[in-house]
């Protein structure tokens, strides 16, 4: 990459608004041990789960992960998948020092 350039492959293509931002912030534990492969696990699935728009990630000192739901329905959806549940529980047991999850409505977005 050039200066000035930036990595648009990083940056979800989402539709018109409105639709739902789930917003997860972590802090991770000292045994992130099967953390990357189940995250990638979980981003191919929620890929092919109806209503799945896209997806932003940035893990440093503070996790921030950005996924994005057409419909409330497709987030309940989501949440109840058995794998994700599954990674949920591993999260909460093993991964995950502290984490909050967010959802919120996308009334607007622009950009370049």
């Amino acid at each position: 990459m050039t200066a000035g350039e930036s990595d648009v492959s990083l940056i979800a293509e989402t539709p018109e608004p409105p639709y739902y931002a789930v917003i997860f912030t972590s802090l991770m534990s000292d045994d992130p041990e099967g953390y990357e492969a189940m995250a990638e696990r979980m981003l191919a699935l929620a890929k092919e789960r109806s209503g799945f728009l896209g997806l932003e990630s940035a893990r440093e000192a503070v996790g921030l992960t950005v996924s994005y739901w057409r419909d409330l329905e497709a987030i309940a959806s989501w949440k109840q998948d058995i794998d994700h549940r599954y990674a949920q529980r591993l999260g909460r047991e093993r991964w995950y020092a502290a984490y909050r999850t967010r959802i919120a409505r996308v009334e607007r977005e622009y950009g370049r």
